[in-house]
């Protein structure tokens, strides 16, 4: 199969689709991979050492697209990009369809079939895909919230762990995932007082033994939510509902009963956001106020460490990366957890979450898929 790399083109977007390491992996079982000229420069992967692991370099993004089968990504697709696929093509990259009804809409036009990183599953009902750039986001909003709680940006000039004699400040992480879990490591590493809230109490016990009771766990209700965040200095959105657009559990009505100068770190931003005040933002400009409170919904967090989350990011991907190569579309009826990734298939939504939220129709349940020639 021939795969094509296009450089990422959203705001301050430095990972790749695929690093050389995976490159060589690809081409020394035979595939042919089309790289865009400057592709790894976030990554600091000049054309050279692609074209040393066996790519061959493109000038352009539309001739990458106009050659390749199979288009690895990292980000979503944006306008000019879904505009380009064709319906032989297969993209596998994120695409966070739920709040997107513009990007929807342009891959079911393409015809193209567009599997998601983010809803893949594995055999213990986790998001494999997603985990990586999870764990990144949640460290990295730890990261932003001490940022944006330093008065000159805005926020309470709060110290995220305090000093003797003074206190530390009170960080509150909403869902108790992989992001809410590393945010919470984070933020108790620094010295913040730190409280988890899930809805799950076996996850609770878990994270209770994990943190050997230095972070506080909460059952989620509305007046434990209303209760923390309107004490908090940070508040960190980590809720998930895989495909689907995340729950509005931070109200506006809230936001004026909240201290002045609170940071709100929504990670969730990529489904819609879980505060109902989020839009998302960029690196370029991360933040903004609502009702005196700092908003932070950069919606590619770990774009900002490309180094890292590109390598951690292919690490994952490219077991699956591998197989569609060999095999094409085939590749979903033969592995249950890649076919969960399936979003667009037949100019059709074919995802359950993504398409209820959406308000689309969706294929029939058996979904005949066919072997790419």
């Amino acid at each position: 199969m021939r795969i094509g790399v296009p450089t990422e083109i959203k705001c301050n977007e430095f990972r790749v689709g695929l690093v050389p390491g995976s490159v060589r992996e690809l081409t020394a079982r035979g595939h042919d991979v089309v790289v865009q000229s400057g592709a790894g420069a976030g990554i600091f992967a000049d054309d050279e050492t692609y074209e040393k692991a066996g790519a061959r370099i493109l000038p352009t993004a539309e001739a990458v697209f106009d050659e390749a089968d199979m288009i690895v990504k990292v980000k979503e697709p944006q306008a000019v990009e879904y505009r380009r696929l064709k319906p032989h093509q297969i993209l596998f990259t994120y695409l966070h369809l739920a709040p997107d009804p513009d990007q929807a809409r342009g891959l079911m036009t393409s015809g193209a079939t567009a599997i998601a990183y983010e809803t893949v599953t594995d055999n213990a009902g986790g998001l494999p895909l997603l985990a990586p750039m999870s764990e990144v986001a949640g460290r990295l909003a730890i990261e932003a919230a001490a940022i944006a709680l330093r008065r000159p940006t805005g926020g309470r000039g709060v110290l995220m762990g305090g000093v003797p004699g003074v206190r530390p400040a009170k960080v509150v992480v909403l869902g108790g995932g992989v992001v809410g879990t590393h945010a919470a490591r984070m933020a108790a590493g620094l010295g913040a007082d730190v409280s988890i809230i899930d809805r799950s109490l076996p996850r609770l016990r878990q994270l209770d033994e994990l943190f050997e009771g230095r972070v506080r766990t909460l059952a989620s209700t509305l007046e434990t939510i209303e209760t923390e965040v309107l004490s908090a200095d940070v508040v960190v959105g980590a809720v998930l509902v895989a495909g689907a657009s995340a729950p509005k559990l931070v109200t506006r009505d809230m936001l004026p009963r909240m201290k002045r100068g609170a940071v709100l770190v929504d990670v969730s931003i990529d489904q819609g956001g879980c505060f109902e005040t989020s839009r998302p933002t960029t690196h370029a400009e991360p933040t903004f106020e609502v009702d005196g409170v700092i908003h932070y919904c950069v919606a590619n967090m770990p774009g900002a460490v490309p180094v890292t989350s590109a390598q951690a990011l292919n690490n994952a991907t490219l077991p699956f990366v591998i197989k569609l190569a060999d095999k094409g579309l085939a590749a979903l009826d033969e592995d249950p957890h890649l076919a969960a990734g399936l979003n667009v298939r037949g100019g059709r939504i074919v995802h359950e979450a993504a398409a209820t939220s959406l308000g689309f129709d969706r294929l029939p349940e058996k979904i005949h898929l066919v072997a790419a020639e």
